[in-house]
């Protein structure tokens, strides 16, 4: 079975759901439809012919490490430098240090194929992007001088280094310590994990971004510098050593390091990027790119996901419909998997495609609207990559029932997209980070006014549904009115709550109401594009109103009136007797 993409697909959804063609500034006026359906049509083909094959290697053998060294799958140092040769590694980087200058929404769309193909592939394209970002917004023009060259080639890869032992998702608690040198450098001591790519044989230097603490520093992130830490100076080996690569769920052609920093006495050395005890929002530029980035790769594991199961339902005989021999795909159980399949997925698209392209007209626009829409990406980001991820690892899971027991033989490849999709709703912030910062850091921004806009936007488009009236929609209309409301009720619930308890038990509720409607009412922007003769958006839309869309009653119910059930459930449960009560028993 093969990894290819929708290209048709995902270019409407870039040029009539996110809004495209109207992107001020940079090369996007450059990009015609025919040059985009060009790019993507090439980044597929490489995905077909290159990624699936490697990524079986990747999965069953996966990266090894032995005498301190880490060794990718067979085959996957020369799969990267085809990738490589082909000019994939700097789609989106400044043309200044090489790049091609692409907006980030068409990096994301590629990135997307990237997944499809080999997710755990896809992830060190993933990070090199994001430490590109990140040097480029925060790094002294010398810094970038010496290393983005290099990056922007591909010639070496990156890293970011965050996690340590006691400092999980708690970036205040990192030990990890930086020392100043006489020669303007520093010397980092400490250990890190789960850095992604952290040791490979793909390049023959890393740049790892290292989060440290200078002596002297403020406790709690408010005293986190940032780092680059190059794995070679030189021909010599930086102090720097892989402790073990993890033994994982998925994404096993991924390699995944515990590092330390220091282990031979002298300190790894590295160099300031930005302001000293500023390094959490340098880190985050890269983190929130990187948090968008993952968004994307749930959409491509369910996106194979789903063409994998498609392909297996239309296939497999098996029952028949009035005594005639059937494919699977006929009996309308399996044929509502699929749907819900595609309509996830495509919702996810339309709204991680959006923040993208708020991404990029907040670099791109006036400077009167670049904050704006800066804050627009803000606030869209934890939803994207929440509900994005969640969509990724359900939609794999239903691909693994739609091909039934053969599903769960990994022969199919459905068991691993499961696999693999699992690490996205965790890593980079979980999901319950996410929804935790949208309810506390984004909804707020601007006193709610960024949040106004966007929902006044989702009206907008439930306006025009309405005077469409396209008999092909069916109920969507009469169903996204409802959901849309409940959807304002609840940030209004929200907004005035800040950060109290009832907030935070109500959190991942709220985003993941926030991505379902967002996402219904995106399809539907598809929809109105395809008029009332409708298509695959307007069957999509349709679908999703009226038979997924009334999980956002529960939701505001859960977000309006859980948090005194969640207390005492949570009070016998976590912290108390769990014994049920005999207590008024005949």
């Amino acid at each position: 079975m093969d990894a290819m993409s929708p290209v048709e697909e995902l270019v409407f959804t870039i040029e009539n759901i996110a809004g495209f063609d109207s992107a001020a500034g940079g090369d996007a006026a450059a990009l015609s439809h025919d040059t985009l359906i060009e790019i993507l049509t090439e980044a597929d083909r490489f995905a077909e012919q290159e990624l699936v094959e490697a990524d079986r290697n990747g999965d069953r053998i996966g990266a090894t490490f032995a005498n301190g060294r880490v060794t990718t799958a067979p085959g996957w140092p020369e799969l990267y430098r085809r990738w490589r040769a082909g000019g994939w590694a700097g789609l989106a980087a400044p043309q200044e240090f090489g790049g091609q200058g692409l907006p980030i929404i068409v990096h994301a769309a590629i990135q997307e194929i990237w997944n499809a193909g080999s997710a755990s592939f896809a992830t060190g394209a993933m990070l090199l992007a994001g430490a590109i970002d990140a040097l480029s917004f925060h790094a002294s023009p010398d810094l970038k001088a010496r290393f983005l060259p290099s990056l922007v080639s591909g010639e070496w890869m990156a890293t970011m280094d965050l996690t340590e032992p006691a400092a999980g998702s708690d970036l205040g608690a990192i030990a990890t310590r930086a020392e100043p040198a006489a020669d303007g450098s520093w010397r980092i001591f400490g250990e890190k994990i789960f850095i992604t790519y952290g040791d490979h044989d793909l390049t023959p230097n890393i740049i790892h971004l290292v989060l440290a603490r200078a002596a002297g520093a403020p406790q709690g992130t408010a005293g986190l510098s940032l780092f680059v830490v190059p794995k070679m100076l030189g021909t010599a080996v930086n102090d720097m050593a892989v402790a073990r690569i993890e033994r994982k769920l998925g994404l096993h052609g991924t390699p995944t390091c515990a590092m330390v920093y220091g282990g031979r006495g002298e300190g790894a050395t590295g160099w300031l990027v930005g302001d000293l005890n500023r390094g959490l929002a340098a880190m985050f530029a890269m983190m929130n790119f990187t948090r968008m980035n993952v968004a994307i790769q749930g959409i491509g594991v369910a996106e194979r996901s789903f063409r994998d199961a498609l392909a297996y339902a239309r296939l497999r005989r098996q029952g028949s419909i009035g005594g005639i021999p059937v494919a699977i795909a006929e009996h309308p159980d399996v044929q509502a998997m699929l749907v819900r399949m595609q309509a996830l997925t495509a919702a996810a698209r339309a709204l991680a495609y959006s923040c993208a392209y708020a991404i990029d007209r907040g670099r791109a626009g006036g400077e009167d609207l670049r904050g704006v829409w800066s804050d627009r990406a803000a606030l869209l980001t934890p939803v994207a990559k929440a509900f994005a991820t969640d969509a990724g690892i359900e939609v794999a899971n239903l691909g693994i029932q739609v091909h039934g027991g053969a599903g769960y033989i990994e022969d199919t490849g459905a068991a691993q997209r499961l696999r693999d999709a699992r690490i996205f709703a965790i890593y980079e912030g979980t999901n319950g980070i996410q929804a935790i910062d949208l309810v506390v850091r984004k909804l707020p921004l601007r006193d709610g006014r960024i949040v106004e806009e966007w929902l006044q936007e989702l009206r907008d488009v439930l306006a025009a549904v309405r005077e469409l009236g396209s008999p092909a929609l069916g109920n969507t209309a009469q169903r996204l009115a409802p959901a849309l409301a409940q959807f304002e009720d609840a940030t209004r619930f929200m907004l005035v709550r800040g950060r109290n308890r009832v907030a935070l038990a109500a959190a991942t509720p709220y985003c993941r109401l926030f991505g379902l409607v967002s996402g219904a009412v995106l399809l539907a922007k598809g929809a109105l594009h395809e008029g009332a003769a409708g298509g695959t958006f307007t069957a999509l839309a349709r679908y999703f109103a009226e038979c997924m869309l009334g999980e956002a009653g529960g939701l505001h119910a859960a977000i309006s009136e859980g948090a005194p059930a969640l207390d005492q459930a949570a009070s016998m449960i976590i912290g108390g007797d769990r014994r049920p009560s005999a207590q008024g028993a005949a």
